[in-house]
């Protein structure tokens, strides 16, 4: 049985999402890339991350190890290629390190930044699905969603949907266990829909897949969503949804606009918030780049809000276009705020100061305390870390 392990690399370009999680954790399409990859390989799968969160995050260790790059996401071509690795062998894909089969020692010092490896490279022909930006989350969250909905489904069979809905491509949708689905517009003709165990759509909801509702999550009342748009557990989404990825335990309970983006975990957006996802001037959007520290083009005409864990915004908050906000930030009032926003950050578009370290502990602990979640001293560890290290970003 081979010992896998996913390292991260390109860390500081995933800010601030993996400000609190290995890229691995990150939830594309339905699943996690980890889980995505467990999935396939009936494995279990710890992580080579950044030292401060490998103490949430461990590593282990044996005499072989397959070390996996986080940012590919896995088809069956490629696991028949990493199965076949032998000691010391590595699989590229032009200069990007796939996989690498090294001992207990190489495991115990490996570092994604070195580029070259001793031992055999192996080269991969065939195409890969990779993130390398932030944006690429949403960006590829169509076909991500669409390979874990064959995934997840492939030989069983749905709980029957309620004659309450009008459905159309009905073979593509797919309901858990114990999910509840009434008086609502589902087209998946467009690409699956998948309801997760103990979610619900309540009444008057339209829905353009590919769309995947997590375990436990609810679409409030009249929600529109364009697919592709992931919401991952524990959330409760409404209002008007297009090309976007909750990562899980968010809240846009209310209506607003969101689109192109990404929402990591115990955020809250306030009624009526909206993002830009389009120029005026229909311009390449920019977005920062924390190892750049400076923003940089996407390429893209579409691009909206990147929001790192425990932060929230009040009512009516407006955020422009290509705007990212780091963790624990708390954003209100009139007007438009900065399109980056530091963690640790409290106030708006009349300006910020320090959100102070324990006055965001004692939020934590209290939202996570409403999903059965505790704010455990690993956590609080890792918050009061990212404090520290971003520091030189609060120029109030």
């Amino acid at each position: 049985m081979n010992n896998y392990i996913l390292f991260d690399e390109k860390w500081t370009d995933f800010l601030p999402l993996s400000f609190t999680r290995p890229i691995s954790y990150f939830r594309i399409g339905i699943l996690t890339i980890k889980e995505k990859w467990e999935l396939l390989l009936n494995a279990d799968f710890s992580v080579k991350t950044v030292d401060y969160l490998s103490k949430k995050y461990p590593s282990i260790i044996e005499d072989k190890n397959i070390l996996i790059n986080s940012r590919v996401l896995p088809d069956n071509r490629l696991i028949e290629k990493i199965q076949e690795l032998k000691l010391n062998q590595y699989i590229y894909k032009e200069d990007l390190l796939i996989a690498a089969c090294i001992d207990r020692k190489s495991t115990e010092c490996f570092d994604s930044s070195k580029g070259e490896y001793l031992g055999e490279k192996i080269d991969y022909k065939n195409e890969i699905i990779k993130i390398d930006y932030l944006y690429d989350i949403f960006q590829k969250n169509d076909k991500a969603l669409i390979d874990d909905f064959n995934l997840l489904t492939n030989n069983k069979i749905s709980q029957p949907i309620s004659l309450t809905n009008r459905c159309i491509g009905e073979e593509n949708i797919y309901i858990e266990e114990g999910a509840k689905v009434e008086f609502s517009i589902l087209n998946a003709t467009t690409g699956p829909i998948y309801i997760g165990k103990d979610a619900e759509i309540m009444e008057g909801c339209m829905i353009r897949g590919p769309f995947s509702l997590g375990n436990h999550s609810q679409l409030k009342m009249g929600a529109k969503i364009y697919g592709p748009v992931t919401i991952g557990p524990h959330s409760r989404v409404g209002g008007e949804v297009t090309h976007s990825v909750f990562f899980g335990y968010s809240n846009k309970a209310h209506d607003g606009f969101l689109g192109h983006s990404v929402i990591g975990e115990w955020c809250n957006l306030g009624a009526d918030t909206n993002n830009s996802n389009l120029k005026n001037n229909y311009a390449e959007v920019k977005l920062w780049n924390y190892t750049q520290e400076k923003f940089i083009s996407t390429k893209l005409q579409f691009c909206g809000l990147i929001m790192g864990d425990h932060s929230k915004c009040g009512i009516n908050t407006m955020f422009n276009t290509g705007t990212v906000v780091g963790v624990s930030a708390n954003i209100f009032g009139a007007g438009y705020p900065r399109n980056y926003i530091p963690s640790f950050s409290w106030g708006g578009a009349h300006g910020f100061t320090i959100y102070k370290l324990d006055d965001a502990l004692k939020t934590a602990e209290i939202v996570m305390h409403r999903r059965g979640k505790r704010l455990d001293d690993i956590d609080k560890e890792i918050l009061m870390h990212i404090f520290k290290m971003t520091e030189k970003y609060r120029h109030f």
